[in-house]
């Protein structure tokens, strides 16, 4: 008979609430653990949000537990439930639905909420807050349609907002009240050389304005300051502050102040009952910022194990911010008073800057930019109110030193103390950290990771973990801590594709066996990838693995955020014909198609169809896929060329529908757009596409790399061309090109960059037998995949008869 364990229950899914029981689980198994989160996802990284709106990670990338961690840990997960009250005398957590949950002991981890300023407006459509993934979709959808943001706010959170919306391609402006950006953080010289690098990238300010009113009827138009001047905008992100999340705790008739009132060990008024993070108030203070939520989590979950444990006596708070290689790090007390002793270094050419206050002697607080190398270091001084010395200022400030710097940092490494906290977000010490590499064998940051958690939130003590790494490992550091396509493995790319072509491996599990994956499945970045590397390696043998694509491609259409899916047929060149466009409306209207929508690549979205109804759609379309969903050529875009426009010297619409129809179907490294102008006034917008082409009297020009969403690139000229032959040949040689030497995902913006134009222009345009030799091999792989659709109109003439037969009426 199994003896019932007494019942622990989890107010909130979010990183303080799960921490805690991470820390829990460390220490027993003693709890049935029940978790309630009021959003319809596992746990994840909230500081990690603004990584996702500027499109360098996605949602998958910032999970922290996964739905089988709770399993494995025999947790109940409650998500999409919201509780309301806790009922002290019958022991129950209570939840909207009415459903009662007897407990034990409860925590409660509600977090914070997005500030709102109280004017008149603020509850206009157009107008959220960022808090969680639910606002960053909302900006990621907006940012489709809508083209001028207000950012409300110049703190951290605003900071990370704006830069994010500008990456989707919005004129963004920050609004904040006071002189200096992050004023709560930095300094003025910091916050200066700040708004000037943003500035530098495409962020706009209007500094000290007091938002007084948001104009418009439904949706947001504007807003106007209290000098009566208006800023126009048609979406607007309000980041002015948070506010702890108390509901039910006041419904429960626990004292709240600002927060939930906490003692040391994170009590409450109410026996049995607890509360962590952003929704308490300890000793007077609200914390915002991750680290003092662990450490409080740290605290509570030893004192609810009956673990003997110091008090929590509050944090020494640090704040880093990094967008688009801006670095900036403040800690402990930033603005120089009477009463400090100033050290500081600024040096404009490497646009860096460092200050340490002392307080008679002893370090109180620091502030980076654009080197925050020392973060980690100067952090942990300053809460051990560490005195400045000669050997610590000559280490700090670099004077006396010609290099040794490694040797520095080793020896630093050396000197700390087992029990020094390395992560403060997640509780790892130095001793958890060379416990792991000397007792199982790990030898890289990312498998440091997996097994501690250090790393794993903000990604602060990175360096200090390489730090450890180097000390414990010596000379075997170098090698042994190489990063490869992921976590599973340290092999690059170029290492892997060599590989399989070197053993012959032909499926992605025999890959993950054979080159010794630590996961022996893979994971969500390097399964697609391997795919995609067998089936370029191995165009005619390679079965594609169904299982190893994302939903999307598995689906053949794409996924929304209310479950439905957008069906896009193509349309070559951007041109249809009266039959096709009555196909889709026929079909838009069996099937209840939400919204039909015309694209930017030309052609049509059948947007909200039913998963179950995606075959019958398809069937009845007859109509092949746009491959909207797919890491393949997705569109060419095309203007009217010679055949209708006075300007035109090209027949841009023929050789756009001839290039669409020849190199769709096969995959490529990362999604695929072109376009075909027929005369230099770019009306399809060449200058954006992966391949750009251009008409001109004598011929073509082709351009390539070019990117207009969220890093946006202009595409750099390749050659010139006289014939539409050599067109075709080069743009197929380019394909392959970028097809064998691309990394998975890997934008062609990215590649040409990371290759070189040069490069590419000597393989691809210099060398007429190697671009012979490419178009080849992709002419062999085209063949591979040949669809019934695909089959017709394979010659220029073909298609220029085919459109000269579509009636066109102005």
């Amino acid at each position: 008979m199994i003896e019932n364990k007494p019942k622990l229950v989890v107010i909130g899914n979010g990183m303080a609430g799960i921490s805690t029981v991470e820390q829990i689980l460390k220490l027993t198994t003693q709890f049935e653990i029940t978790v309630f989160g009021s959003e319809p996802h596992p746990n994840y990284n909230r500081i990690m949000l603004s990584y996702v709106l500027e499109g360098s990670k996605t949602i998958d990338d910032i999970v922290l537990n996964d739905w089988q961690w709770y399993a494995d840990n025999g947790i109940t997960l409650h998500t999409g439930t919201k509780v309301v009250q806790i009922d002290e005398s019958h022991k129950e957590v209570v939840t909207e639905e009415g459903i009662r949950v007897p407990y034990d002991k409860v925590i409660i981890a509600t977090g914070s909420n997005s500030f709102i300023l109280p004017i008149p407006g603020s509850n206009k459509q157009g107008v959220i807050g960022f808090r969680d993934i639910a606002d960053c979709n909302q900006m990621l959808e907006a940012a489709k349609t809508y083209k001028k943001a207000a950012v409300i706010g110049g703190g951290l959170l605003g900071l990370e907002a704006a830069k994010g919306l500008v990456q989707l391609g919005m004129d963004v402006t920050v609004v904040h009240l006071m002189e200096d950006l992050m004023e709560r953080q930095l300094d003025h010289q910091a916050a200066l050389m700040l708004r000037t690098e943003l500035e530098r990238q495409g962020i706009k300010f209007k500094m000290q304005a007091q938002t007084v009113e948001l104009l418009g009827g439904e949706r947001v138009s504007g807003l106007r300051f209290a000098d009566d001047t208006v800023l126009d905008a048609d979406f607007v992100v309000m980041a002015v502050g948070i506010k702890p999340n108390v509901e039910v705790a006041k419904n429960s008739g626990i004292e709240v102040n600002r927060g939930i009132v906490v003692n040391d060990y994170m009590q409450t008024s109410m026996k049995d009952v607890y509360s962590v993070g952003e929704c308490n108030e300890h000793r007077g203070v609200c914390y915002g910022l991750v680290a003092p939520l662990f450490e409080q989590g740290m605290v509570l979950a030893k004192h609810i194990c009956g673990v003997e444990t110091a008090a929590y006596e509050g944090s020494i708070v640090s704040t880093k911010l990094k967008i688009s290689g801006v670095d900036v790090f403040s800690t402990g007390e930033f603005i120089d008073g009477p009463e400090h002793t100033v050290i500081a270094n600024k040096d404009d050419w490497k646009r860096t800057y460092k200050k340490i206050l002392l307080k008679e002697g002893v370090m109180v607080g620091a502030v980076l930019y654009g080197d925050i190398t020392d973060s980690a270091e100067l952090q942990k001084l300053i809460k051990q109110k560490a005195a400045m010395t000669d050997e610590l200022y000559n280490t700090l400030m670099g004077s006396g030193c010609c290099g040794g710097g490694g040797a520095k940092k080793a020896a630093s490494v050396e000197a700390m103390a087992d029990d020094e906290i390395v992560c403060g977000c997640n509780g790892v010490t130095k001793g958890n950290i060379v416990d792991a590499v000397t007792n199982q064998g790990l030898t890289t940051v990312d498998e440091i990771k997996a097994c501690t958690g250090a790393t794993r939130s903000c990604g602060g003590c990175k360096p200090v973990v390489e730090q450890i790494l180097q000390y414990v490992l010596g000379d075997g550091f170098k090698t042994a801590a190489k990063q490869g396509i992921c976590g599973c493995t340290t092999l690059s790319r170029d290492e892997i594709v060599a590989e399989i072509k070197a053993k012959g491996l032909q499926t992605t599990k025999e890959v993950m066996h054979v080159l010794g994956w630590s996961q022996q499945e893979g994971c969500s970045k390097c399964r697609p990838a391997l795919n995609y590397y067998l089936g370029m390696i191995y165009p005619d043998t390679h079965e594609d693995e169904k299982e190893s694509r994302f939903v999307n491609e598995r689906m053949n259409a794409n996924i929304q955020k209310d479950g439905t899916y957008t069906v896009v047929p193509r349309m070559y060149g951007g041109v249809t014909t009266p039959e096709d466009l009555k196909k889709i409306a026929d079909v838009s209207l069996k099937y209840d198609v939400k919204v039909v929508k015309v694209t930017g690549g030309q052609r049509l979205d059948l947007i909200g169809v039913k998963k179950e109804d995606l075959p019958k759609v398809w069937e009845e379309l007859d109509m092949p896929s746009g491959y909207a969903y797919a890491k393949s050529l997705r569109t060419v875009k095309t203007c009217v060329g010679s055949q209708f426009c006075r300007f035109g010297t090209q027949d841009s619409m023929s050789m756009g529908a001839l290039l669409e129809r020849k190199f769709e179907r096969i995959d490529y490294p990362a999604k695929f757009k072109m376009a075909v102008n027929g005369c230099p006034r770019n009306c399809a917008e060449a200058c954006t596409k992966d391949i750009g082409i251009v008409g001109n009297d004598g011929g073509w020009e082709i351009f390539i790399g070019g990117n207009g969403g969220i890093k946006a690139r202009l595409a750099d000229s390749l050659c010139k061309v006289k014939t539409d032959e050599e067109l075709i040949e080069v743009c197929g040689a380019v394909i392959q090109y970028y097809r064998e030497t691309g990394n998975y995902l890997e934008r062609t913006s990215e590649w040409v960059e990371r290759i070189g134009l040069e490069q590419i222009k000597a393989v691809v345009v210099d060398n007429v037998d190697n671009r012979q030799a490419l178009v080849e091999r992709v002419e062999f792989a085209l063949k591979q995949v040949e669809e019934p659709w695909s089959k017709m109109l394979n010659d220029h003439d073909s298609c220029s008869k085919m459109f000269h037969s579509v009636e066109m009426k102005g």
